[in-house]
């Protein structure tokens, strides 16, 4: 079985995560988005909130499982057993990045493999970043998440 994670912090989940998320599992034998747990970063969504709307955007997928880790993303890979590791690409300037995390995991542990993606070209501008910045000034956010990311954002920022 071809076991592959798909890491990141997820605050919150786009609908260019998804895209890779969705592709992905159409390749795989099991995903495991893994969201990340940094305690340097104050999210919008807690590591909670964040599986729970990850859960719900990819409960189509009976492939997909959403797990957390902390700490080096190489030994959580050992942990689960899994064999590829999976990153959206969006443009030049992500993939000189994630080739140098590629190269370190690959030190760390030969077995595992990176899967670069791109992301579809309607996603390539997005990132979590961007919608949470959209959102703090009240504009409309449903072109770039899920309508029940969109429905928690909104909550949020009304209790914000």
């Amino acid at each position: 079985m071809k076991i592959a994670v798909c890491p990141g912090s997820f605050d919150p989940i786009t609908n260019g995560h998804l895209d890779i998320i969705s592709r992905a599992a159409a390749i795989f034998d099991k995903v495991i988005v893994a969201v990340l747990t940094n305690s340097k970063k104050t999210p919008l969504f807690s590591v909670e909130e964040r599986m729970e709307l990850i859960r719900s955007v990819t409960a189509d997928y009976p492939n997909v499982e959403v797990d957390t880790f902390g700490g080096l993303l190489i030994d959580y890979m050992k942990k689960r057993k899994a064999q590829v590791l999976i990153k959206g690409l969006r443009a030049v300037s992500d993939f000189e990045y994630e080739m140098q995390m590629a190269s370190v995991n690959k030190k760390l542990d030969d077995s595992v493999e990176t899967f670069f993606m791109m992301t579809s070209n309607q996603y390539s501008y997005l990132s979590s970043s961007i919608v949470k910045e959209v959102a703090r000034y009240h504009a409309p956010v449903s072109d770039l998440v899920p309508p029940v990311v969109e429905q928690a954002i909104l909550a949020k920022m009304k209790n914000n």
